[in-house]
């Protein structure tokens, strides 16, 4: 798993890459949780390129969200068929903002 982190305006934009699962999870949740420390509560996760995510995945996704409610959010951009369906199965799709791509998601902000 890659994740790379960029800025756009006042939103942060972390892009994910690979598979998120057990073993690395905690590095997408550590990623998370320096941005929110650094007061960047404008979130998107780009999930393009993630072939697969885990329980533990989501719980780091879910932990952040919890962090940055009240004082911004963090929406979700072009997750794979296969995270979107992980994603229902949990019905995280309720409580996410899920946008088609990373640019629609950055834009929401504004």
């Amino acid at each position: 798993m890659n994740v790379n982190v960029s800025k756009d305006n006042k939103t942060t934009l972390i892009e994910v890459s690979g598979r998120i699962d057990s073993t690395n999870a905690n590095q997408l949740g550590e990623a998370l949780m320096s941005e929110i420390n650094q007061g960047n509560m404008q979130l998107v996760v780009d999930l393009g390129s993630v072939d697969y995510m885990s329980s533990a995945g989501l719980r780091e996704i879910v932990s952040a969200l919890k962090k940055v409610r009240g004082k911004g959010d963090l929406r979700l951009a072009q997750p794979s068929e296969r995270v979107l369906e992980v994603l229902e199965m949990a019905g995280l799709d309720t409580i996410f903002q899920i946008f088609p791509d990373q640019s629609l998601a950055i834009s929401s902000y504004s």
